[in-house]
């Protein structure tokens, strides 16, 4: 590695310490954005996803962590929480000076992290989401304290190739970060997977289905995103007095469907925080 890495996506190579679905999305969307796939390298020990993603996205590959460290500048974190301080112990050694860590490990907080890596090592969490793979994802970046300004800039470079980036300064934000943003997109799959089957329970094809609850979910969010207006104010503009609409949503009120998605992204939080609590002898 240069003594003077260029601080831009364009000219770092970057390390994935394992190749799950959220790797892939990463990868996918910085190669969209123009970085080439010679400077993006996996490391997983199973050889068949190592194969998958060298085939997919045409990246170098390794069964072993500190091969892909070698000579990077940005090493990502995308193992299982579970076995993330394993892999540190490994790493740190082989970790030079300036090499940026991004962890996407949920729940693991900077200061574990800073217990695991060498002084000053430049830092910062992430928690992406897999809409990344077509760019239309949110990341929440969190450097650490001691990151300075270039390595923070990089780290939004890096983020803002697969989406939007939002930089928060309080860590105790991050875990109900994971758990809307991080996980809400399994629970919009659930509820448009819902909708299909209502629409057969009502007696239409199955792909007719499929086509309207996908369009009808990605026009309504960019609608609410677009318009500025709050969704009870767009929930409204829908429902007449005795029509379908309010018909449709004293069934969702009848389930508990609002509530339901608001414990479900309270569950998913208070699991972000045990993932990230130290662990009993």
């Amino acid at each position: 590695m240069n003594d003077q890495p260029s601080l831009s996506i364009h000219h770092s190579v970057i390390a994935f310490l394992g190749g799950g679905a959220m790797a892939g999305a990463l990868i996918h969307g910085l190669i969209r954005a123009g970085v080439s796939p010679e400077r993006l390298r996996v490391s997983d020990p199973v050889e068949k996803q190592r194969h998958l993603l060298h085939e997919r996205h045409g990246v170098p590959v390794f069964a072993d962590n500190a091969e892909a460290v070698q000579g990077a500048d940005v090493v990502i974190l995308s193992v299982k929480p579970g076995v993330v301080i394993g892999v540190l112990d490994a790493i740190a050694p082989l970790l030079q000076e300036r090499v940026l860590v991004l962890s996407i490990a949920a729940g693991i907080t900077l200061t574990t992290l800073t217990a695991h890596l060498p002084a000053n090592q430049p830092l910062a969490r992430v928690m992406p989401n897999t809409p990344a793979l077509v760019a239309a994802g949110i990341s929440a970046l969190l450097p650490s304290p001691a990151t300075p300004p270039p390595y923070r800039l990089l780290a939004r470079q890096i983020m803002e190739a697969v989406g939007l980036v939002e930089e928060l300064d309080n860590e105790a934000l991050m875990d109900g970060v994971t758990a809307l943003s991080g996980s809400g997109p399994a629970y919009v799959y659930l509820i448009a997977e819902a909708l299909s089957d209502g629409g057969v329970a009502s007696g239409l094809p199955r792909a007719l289905a499929d086509r309207l609850a996908i369009r009808t979910l990605l026009g309504s969010a960019k609608l609410l995103e677009e318009s500025g207006l709050h969704p009870g104010v767009l929930k409204n503009q829908v429902t007449s007095p005795g029509g379908t609409t309010i018909a449709g949503l004293e069934a969702l009120e009848k389930g508990a469907v609002r509530g339901a998605l608001i414990a479900a992204v309270q569950a998913a939080c208070q699991r972000s925080r045990e993932l990230g609590a130290p662990k009993k002898s």
